[in-house]
């Protein structure tokens, strides 16, 4: 399910937020879906409960899963209140990023190509 870096230098647990952040994005992990217990994940990835139960802890903070007691950690239906301020935090990296882009040479179709992309993508995986 998760493929991790042990000799990277970014911590497991924000490898696992972002792999997980990137399935639920792609429609992978798909709104009020189950996420595999702490115990299962953590024998499958060989990793201490703990960095799961805390990348876990993060996810929740951050809206993309919640958890019920005695049940487990599901995806988080998308909620238009709670993502305003994780858009406006997107919107600030992207301004960030291109305009580096264009200080780099990327051109208007370029950047629009790569958004193209991304959407085919999406729509790609969404069909599997």
């Amino acid at each position: 399910m998760f493929e991790l870096d042990v000799r990277s230098r970014k911590p497991i647990y924000e490898q696992l937020t972002g792999k997980i952040k990137e399935m639920i994005m792609h429609g992978i992990l798909r709104a009020d879906e189950q996420l595999p217990s702490v115990r299962i994940l953590s024998s499958q990835l060989t990793i201490n409960p703990n960095t799961i139960q805390k990348a876990y802890r993060e996810l929740e903070r951050e809206g993309y899963i919640y958890s019920l007691q005695g049940k487990g950690s599901f995806v988080a239906p998308l909620q238009q209140g709670l993502n305003e301020s994780k858009r406006a935090e997107v919107r600030n990296e992207l301004l960030r990023l291109m305009v580096e882009a264009v200080y780099l040479g990327f051109t208007e179709s370029e950047i629009g190509a790569l958004y193209r992309q991304v959407l085919d993508q999406r729509e790609g995986e969404k069909h599997d």
